[in-house]
């Protein structure tokens, strides 16, 4: 038998899961109808399992892996997943972050960048904050020579209200370093848009 288990704060769990009945009830449905008699636990599970990055140290991520090397070339880690949910209206957004950096003495493993992305994805963002706090994480931990960070997403605020675009796609970018040297960084670009195998 399939048994799946995650651990909530259970004082959380109950308050989250009174607020969501009442915003049930309060748009006009019926919290005791059998398909919805559940969803506030769901929900405030759910809420739980999105928001779980305020709980993480991402540079303690970073400083759990990172190795003296003397690599000095670019590392990129591209097509990153990501999942959000926007400070704005609570809808989510999602695409996927590009992320490269240039050791200075130090290397991470290479989990560990997906691992942060995670982390500050999984809190209340913008996407402009989101790129800006993976980029700074990244440079004041590891101290590279460079780092550079693009996301792409798509942001349901825009798709399913406001001006219902669905189409329209959110890129943002951060530099430091040789990043903000044209050629390094045409160098970044090049490589994560191609379809290298």
């Amino acid at each position: 038998m399939y048994k799946y288990f995650e651990e909530y704060d259970l004082e959380v769990s109950n308050e989250l899961k009174q607020n969501y009945k009442n915003i049930i009830e309060q748009i006009g449905e019926d919290t005791e109808r059998e398909g919805i008699v559940k969803t506030p636990e769901r929900a405030a599970k759910a809420m739980q399992f999105l928001m779980q990055g305020y709980d993480t140290d991402p540079e303690e991520i970073l400083r759990s892996a990172m190795f003296k090397e003397s690599y000095d070339e670019m590392v990129v880690v591209k097509d990153i997943e990501l999942y959000s949910l926007c400070e704005h209206h609570m809808l989510p957004f999602f695409g996927k972050a590009h992320i490269a950096y240039i050791p200075n003495g130090q290397i991470v493993g290479l989990s560990k960048l997906p691992r942060i992305v995670d982390v500050f994805s999984r809190r209340m963002q913008v996407q402009e904050r989101l790129t800006h706090d993976i980029l700074e994480c990244i440079n004041n931990t590891l101290k590279p020579q460079g780092v550079a960070v693009v996301i792409e997403a798509q942001h349901m605020c825009m798709m399913m209200r406001g001006v219902q675009k669905q189409n329209s796609v959110t890129t943002t970018s951060g530099f430091r370093g040789q990043f903000k040297k044209i050629e390094t960084r045409n160098e970044f670009m090049n490589l994560i848009s191609s379809n290298l195998k």
